[in-house]
């Protein structure tokens, strides 16, 4: 397996691109390969776990993070398309309280590596989307947080979106990230 590995301006957080074989019959790719990732990326960490999410079109994810026991994820669509932002949390980062997005979708087959340290949010794009990411942490419910995904100090320029008939949807959001602390709120923890 090959990656055609991409680094952002946030210090750690990757666009990978998997080598896709491919012809009239379909396509093959490896979507993970642990000596691969290393050779690649060099991060050689153990993954503990696997997730796998559905989400319908306006779904809104996130910003979330766990502090303490932060989890770094790769993350990656199998079918669909979402936009992927990851924020950075990390104290001692020259990029902390930036953010870099990028789409994800069953087409472009891209993963994002996101280290330990960040909050992670996606939107759904398409009608639906699976998303599917490894954990470097397992998920702790008492330690998991989330950050508003329109803070204004943050200023994440998320798409508009809009329904099948052509009206703006807003995004549908969980419970807990309706609910979700400010960038101030954040640093004032």
């Amino acid at each position: 397996m090959a990656y055609n590995v991409t680094p952002t301006h946030i210090e750690g957080v990757l666009i990978l691109e998997p080598q896709v074989f491919g012809d009239d019959r379909g396509f093959f790719f490896e979507s993970f390969n642990a000596r691969d990732f290393a050779k690649a990326t060099g991060i050689d960490t153990p993954f503990v776990q696997d997730n796998h999410s559905r989400s319908s079109k306006g779904v809104l994810r996130g910003l979330h993070f766990q502090d303490p026991k932060p989890q770094g994820k790769l993350v990656r669509v199998s079918q669909g398309t979402v936009f992927d932002v990851a924020v950075d949390l990390r104290q001692d980062s020259k990029t902390r309280g930036q953010w870099v997005c990028v789409e994800l979708s069953d087409q472009n087959k891209k993963q994002l590596w996101i280290p330990p340290g960040l909050a992670h949010g996606f939107l759904v794009l398409s009608e639906s989307a699976e998303f599917l990411y490894k954990t470097t942490e397992y998920w702790h419910p008492e330690f998991e947080q989330s950050l508003a995904w329109n803070d204004p100090t943050l200023a994440i320029k998320w798409p508009r979106i809009q329904s099948n008939t052509g009206s703006p949807l807003e995004p549908l959001l969980a419970k807990k990230d309706a609910q979700a602390m400010t960038w101030l709120q954040y640093l004032d923890r």
